[in-house]
């Protein structure tokens, strides 16, 4: 039997090195603008040289290759222009959401053990200096990077392509978090990739409201660079009435967005004039199921939008990409692998599945990242060389393809739970309930202990959860349904712009406080 797999192949990379990207945009494209952040814009020229002098800065401090660098700072220019920098000069960076303080920083500073951290936050510089960490503040390095009289170069050595590049970390349901190290080999792929499918252009002004911390919004760098276009920076998770303000006043044609990014839009859309339509030509989403609602209503506010659905993850940056407006034609695929990649499903055994059976979705190729940072046992579990030269990553996520490759998302692991013997995916039944008409976002807490599934929704009107659990019934199983629905005023979010569950277990534990109807 032949076992479905979703595979193509990739055109020739013309860079080994993530800065590489950097030098071939600033050769192309000198003048053009590269980063907005407020009212600090960059050129390319401008950019490529500020990473050559921090570059030196680096060196000069004495970091080794491969040792790593954490940037703790707010959304900025500066980010940018660091993380080429570190990419010169061999350091590893990492960077973290301006929230992130704490016992959460004291856990990254204690598991990569930095050798620089930069910061615009006095907590984050204290907590460095109290391990030994030399630490600098971020106007301090501002003014270094673009002080026309600091040197540009040269660097001692060139970091190899199988240096690490970044260690992005990322968060599980219940441990620390960890870090997953990504080579520049396997970073370049994966841009390359992605820019072969989604096809940014030099005249593209990207509008990216999310945090470089998330890796979404960080490749939204490397993709503008490697097309020369202009990335202007919005505030994390911006989802307030100034998001299509600064579309407006950004020129965006491309629009990253995650749900509560894109029910926003649709929502200020409805209440705009026909002079307030952005110039959005591309609208992309990863991270969790986009509904479908705020598509439609996008597609009719924006003439000529069109949508690219993908399904990845951190471990290997994107899995599968859809073709444009292609979810119109196959609602719920979430796309084909990248070029030069492999996707496929597997049972508990590792077996491989025909077409249509629900199995563990992997990932296999150039772009799966080089494994967990200090974590041998859990990067043993995850990644796997059963075949030839590229490691398949076991992604702990469930779904099936079609005959023609196409990949279909069932759940995650922490998604699928059990209700009275049926395995019940939340992803499934949030969908439901943002199908029926007057709510406007739905989340699952799923069950745990004596506590049982109940779902968190948003509405309009004076729908009720009970409502909403009634008219769930049009949309899905009753066996899948859960028995309590909670209305509340607002999802909350996490940085990202995706559901915070823990902040629902806090609501769930205080309901009798919530407004409830």
């Amino acid at each position: 039997m032949n076992f479905p797999t979703s595979t193509a192949q990739a055109a020739p990379p013309s860079a080994t090195t993530l800065h590489e990207l950097l030098d071939t945009a600033a050769r192309l494209h000198p003048e053009a603008p590269a980063v907005t952040s407020g009212e600090h814009h960059v050129s390319y020229s401008e950019l490529d040289a500020a990473s050559r002098r921090l570059a030196v800065w680096i060196n000069e401090l004495g970091l080794r290759r491969g040792e790593r660098l954490i940037i703790a700072d707010g959304p900025g220019v500066l980010q940018s222009v660091l993380v080429y920098a570190a990419s010169r000069a061999g350091a590893a960076f990492s960077l973290l959401h301006e929230q992130v303080r704490g016992a959460a920083l004291d856990h990254v500073l204690g598991d990569c053990e930095p050798a620089l951290l930069v910061s615009d936050h006095s907590e984050s510089l204290a907590a460095a200096a109290l391990r030994g960490v030399r630490a600098h503040h971020t106007d301090d390095v501002t003014h270094r990077a673009f002080d026309a009289k600091a040197p540009l170069g040269p660097l001692p050595a060139a970091p190899l392509p199988v240096d690490p590049l970044c260690l992005i970390y990322t968060s599980g349901t219940t441990a620390l978090p960890k870090a997953v190290v990504s080579t520049h080999q396997q970073a370049v792929f994966a841009v390359q990739a992605i820019q072969r499918v989604l096809g940014y252009r030099s005249d593209d002004v990207i509008y990216s409201p999310l945090p470089q911390s998330f890796d979404y919004g960080l490749y939204q760098l490397f993709l503008a660079t490697s097309s020369g276009a202009h990335l202007w920076l919005g505030r994390p998770a911006e989802v307030g009435p100034r998001l299509l303000t600064n579309l407006l006043r950004a020129g965006a044609t491309v629009l990253p967005a995650v749900p509560a990014v894109a029910d926003a839009l649709a929502r200020l859309l409805r209440r705009a004039g026909a002079d307030r339509t952005p110039r959005l030509r591309m609208l992309t989403n990863t991270g969790a199921a986009m509904p479908q609602e705020a598509l439609t209503a996008l597609r009719e506010a924006v003439p000529g939008l069109r949508v690219h659905l993908m399904f990845g993850l951190t471990e290997c940056k994107r899995a599968t990409i859809m073709p444009a407006d292609e979810d119109l034609v196959r609602p719920g695929a979430s796309g084909r692998a990248l070029p030069g990649t492999e996707v496929f499903v597997v049972d508990d055994a590792g077996h491989r599945l025909p077409p249509g059976e629900i199995g563990e979705i992997t990932v296999r190729g150039p772009h799966v990242m080089a494994g967990y940072w200090r974590r041998p046992e859990l990067t043993a579990q995850r990644f796997h060389r059963a075949e030839g030269l590229f490691p398949e990553l076991r992604t702990g996520d469930y779904g099936w393809l079609d005959e023609d490759g196409f990949l279909y998302f069932s759940g995650r692991r922490d998604d699928l739970y059990k209700t009275n013997g049926f395995r019940v995916s939340a992803t499934e039944v949030e969908a439901a309930a943002r199908r029926v008409p007057g709510v406007e976002a739905a989340a699952v807490l799923a069950p745990e202990g004596d506590r049982a599934a109940r779902l968190f929704v948003q509405v309009t009107g004076e729908l009720t959860g009970a409502d909403v659990l009634l008219r769930m019934r049009e949309q899905i199983e009753e066996f899948k349904i859960p028995r309590d629905c909670l209305v509340i005023d607002a999802l909350p979010l996490t940085g990202n712009g995706k559901t915070d569950r823990k902040a629902l277990v806090v609501l769930e534990e205080g309901a009798g406080r919530v407004r409830t109807r």
